[in-house]
């Protein structure tokens, strides 16, 4: 993966660095809004708990965590940032046209091929039954 260190104009912004493989925009179909109560309120919508709230909306990705095609593979098309999760999803084509989020797995890049299944081979982006 390439990193594309941009120029300082703020202190905040000295020693910066973004990951050019990583993408910002996700696919509508596999994202719905997530209704997040708390903030700091009661059921009545009373602030109870001083100085939290706010923050940015955010937006929920499904994921696919089962990983249930077996021995179908799939092409990884995007690496993307997820605000719900301290990992990074990436986004897979299967064989068969379908589109899934899944989290990203240390090591692979875009364009590399994963599977999921029994009689496949050992690697760390491929998911085997326990």
């Amino acid at each position: 993966m390439s990193i594309h260190l941009y120029k300082t104009s703020t202190p905040d912004t000295s020693n910066g660095a973004v990951d050019s493989q990583v993408k910002s925009n996700p696919r509508n179909n596999l994202i719905y809004g997530q209704h997040r109560c708390g903030k700091g309120r009661n059921a009545r919508g009373i602030v109870i708990a001083r100085h939290r709230g706010g923050g940015h909306k955010r937006l929920y990705r499904k994921i696919d965590f089962r990983r249930n095609k077996k021995d179908i593979y799939s092409k990884i098309v995007t690496i993307e940032y997820d605000p719900n999760r301290n990992a990074y999803i990436c986004l897979i084509h299967y064989g068969d046209g379908e589109k899934r989020y899944i989290l990203h797995p240390s090591g692979p890049i875009i364009g590399n091929t994963i599977v999921s299944g029994t009689e496949i081979p050992i690697k760390m982006k491929n998911a085997l039954p326990l």
